[in-house]
């Protein structure tokens, strides 16, 4: 088919006022033109793209948020005679290409958008009738195997018969910045993802574990960070590794052995949050999920956030590892995830499920948390 352009169409970005409707489909228009070449148009709650190659433009609309759906499609005149020429050719190379034959029923829905002298029924109809002259293909309105889509608005005229589901979401950039804590396992990259869905504009931190874990660990979050690069066209993810392991020394030597993972997360919110004030980011992410390890059950999530003011979003913290393990294989970081890289050594054999508020108090306190937070975060960079 010699396609002359894609409609793409957003959700929820058209249900906001219209002055926000509009930023949001600028920062859309954006991101598409920095991750495709093309021209880029917009009117009435469609985006019209024209690209300069198609294979290339429909690849890379999967990964751009805000999109809900694109088609791609053939823009002809709204005349009858045009239509009908354009609706001919196009039934014909849906016949040459075994989309449509004798037996596959079909429907025409009409969209119409402007003041024009027939309505939509009367021209799905008039088109319906285009199609029977090519190929005596069943009409079935209920149930269709093919749907042929003409969209009129104004004085142009779409033909298409896909829509191709997008990520949908809101334009990346749109929400502010946050700081996720991004590790090489399967969690916190789809967390990152989630929030980029949401439209949040990332700010990756790794902490750095060594010696407690291995250089291919850091090896694997470089590429997880790479692979959720693609869906961030037009704000591209900024990276930050802080040199976490002396701090995680000090914990291991001062602390008791089975408060470790809930210090170690502890530190990591305070670094994230002294991180997000340095870059102007409203919020951290981290990838927990209630119950799925120690430091995650209620009573330690509560402990772990102590003495961080800044908001810690968790979009993963109903789901189980079913769920985050699938979004993971659907957005290509669970092949990465899964890469063994030794683990963590500086987990206790019977860590903390259940830590009281006051001992955790203390705790801090008496290694001085605060101070060894103040230097190791001049390690980042």
């Amino acid at each position: 088919m010699n396609y002359d352009l894609v409609i793409a169409r957003y959700g929820e970005v058209g249900l906001k006022s219209s002055k926000v409707r509009s930023r949001f489909e600028k920062k859309l228009v954006e991101n598409i033109k920095a991750s495709i070449d093309c021209d880029v148009g917009r009117n009435q709650g469609r985006i019209y793209i024209f690209p300069e190659n198609y294979e290339e433009c429909l690849n890379k609309l999967n990964k751009i948020f805000g999109i809900v759906s694109y088609s791609p499609a053939i823009s002809t005149k709204t005349e009858f005679a045009q239509i009908d020429k354009t609706l001919t050719d196009y039934t014909k190379v849906l016949i040459n290409d075994n989309i449509i034959n004798e037996n596959t029923g079909f429907a025409i829905r009409c969209r119409r958008v402007g003041e024009h002298d027939f309505t939509s029924q009367e021209m799905a109809a008039h088109c319906g009738g285009i199609v029977r002259k090519q190929i005596l293909a069943p009409v079935d309105l209920t149930n269709p195997d093919l749907t042929i889509y003409v969209e009129i608005r104004d004085d142009k005229t779409f033909i298409y018969h896909e829509k191709i589901p997008g990520p949908g979401g809101l334009p990346l950039g749109t929400q502010g910045k946050v700081v996720c804590l991004v590790s090489s396992g399967i969690d916190s990259p789809v967390a990152t993802y989630l929030m980029m869905k949401r439209g949040c504009e990332i700010i990756a931190m790794y902490c750095d574990n060594d010696p407690f874990t291995s250089k291919k660990a850091y090896e694997n979050y470089n590429k997880l960070i790479d692979q959720l690069q693609t869906y961030a066209s037009g704000v591209p993810i900024k990276k930050h590794v802080v040199k976490y392991g002396s701090y995680l020394k000090k914990v291991k030597e001062d602390a008791p052995e089975k408060m470790t993972c809930i210090l170690c997360k502890s530190g990591m919110y305070k670094m994230a949050e002294k991180l997000a004030i340095e870059t102007g980011a409203l919020a951290i992410v981290d990838g927990s999920s209630v119950g799925q390890v120690a430091s995650q059950t209620l009573n330690n999530i509560l402990t772990t956030r102590y003495g961080v003011d800044m908001p810690i979003l968790s979009p993963l913290i109903g789901m189980d590892k079913i769920e985050i393990t699938r979004i993971a294989e659907e957005i290509g970081t669970f092949e990465i995830s899964k890469i063994d890289d030794g683990g963590c050594s500086a987990v206790p054999k019977y860590p903390e499920t259940k830590c009281d508020l006051d001992r955790f108090k203390n705790t801090c306190d008496d290694f001085n948390q605060d101070e060894i937070i103040d230097d190791v975060f001049k390690t980042v960079v």
